[in-house]
């Protein structure tokens, strides 16, 4: 069972208990059963059931199907994100989207994941007189972005069908991706090529190519993008500027911890 500290004049025993299972759940990469959680934390499985159904409620932690192991919930990575934001992640990632509008001539922005939203943390604008206008502290739906489809392709499938559950797809052009299938499509070739791409999809003449970045663990807690008018990210550009997202991101990544960054970039996929 997790430990409590007896120093505390501030012990609440069902808080002790929710932590000791999320930290359970957290140490298996496979989930665990009611009964594993049950012996794990030395609890009887009617009181880890009522636990779990609380924190599954919240979205802490989620029933998998079709096992009916529990793992973490997706409520997690969004707090997660959250406390990376703290952290100042936007101010360590500013010399990269520096690099990265210097690179690609284009407006560069750093996103996460927020209640299923994509949320705009920091930007960095090139000097050409064309620019794209955007805002940090603004949000766009994920499904219909570059920075939201390289952070929906490393959520767990059944968090991403919770996203569009809940947020829905909705059209806002003729490119919009506006079914399951269609998202489900896209987000595996994001997880294949290492990138992805909104070709006019939210806005008409905008396109986007957007690369995740991941902490120490692995974990993808952000993205990184550059956007520009269709006339200038032609299809024939995309792969390029992909290039040069990718590299920036895992640049980015290194420096918060990732090894997994430090591995030989393998060639990027030429297809847009």
């Amino acid at each position: 069972m997790a430990s409590t500290s007896k120093e505390s004049p501030y012990h609440v025993q069902v808080l002790d208990r929710a932590v000791g299972l999320l930290e359970a759940l957290a140490g298996a990469e496979d989930g665990l059963g009611l009964l594993e959680l049950s012996e794990h934390v030395g609890l009887h499985k009617s009181t880890v059931h009522r636990l779990l159904m609380v924190l599954e409620r919240h979205r802490l932690v989620e029933k998998k199907s079709p096992s009916g192991r529990y793992g973490l919930g997706l409520k997690l990575f969004e707090l997660g994100s959250r406390v990376m934001r703290d952290f100042g992640l936007s101010e360590r990632a500013r010399p990269h989207l520096e690099r990265l509008a210097g690179e690609s001539g284009e407006t560069a922005h750093l996103c996460i994941l927020d209640d299923g939203e994509v949320l705009y943390l920091q930007k960095v604008e090139p000097s050409r007189s064309v620019r794209v206008p955007s805002s940090v502290g603004r949000r766009n739906p994920a499904h219909c972005t570059s920075v939201g489809k390289a952070l929906l392709a490393f959520l767990p499938e059944k968090a991403v069908d919770a996203i569009v559950r809940r947020r829905g797809l909705k059209s806002f052009t003729r490119n919009t991706l506006t079914t399951p299938i269609q998202l489900r499509r896209e987000l595996a070739l994001v997880r294949n090529r290492g990138y992805a791409v909104d070709d006019e999809e939210i806005e008409e003449g905008l396109v986007c190519v957007g690369a995740p970045v991941r902490d120490s663990s692995g974990e993808v807690i952000a993205s990184i993008s550059v956007a520009g008018p269709a006339f200038r990210l032609t299809r024939q550009k995309v792969p390029m500027i992909a290039a040069i997202v990718t590299r920036v991101a895992e640049d980015f990544s290194a420096e918060l911890g990732n090894r997994r960054a430090d591995k030989p970039r393998r060639k990027l996929a030429a297809d847009a």
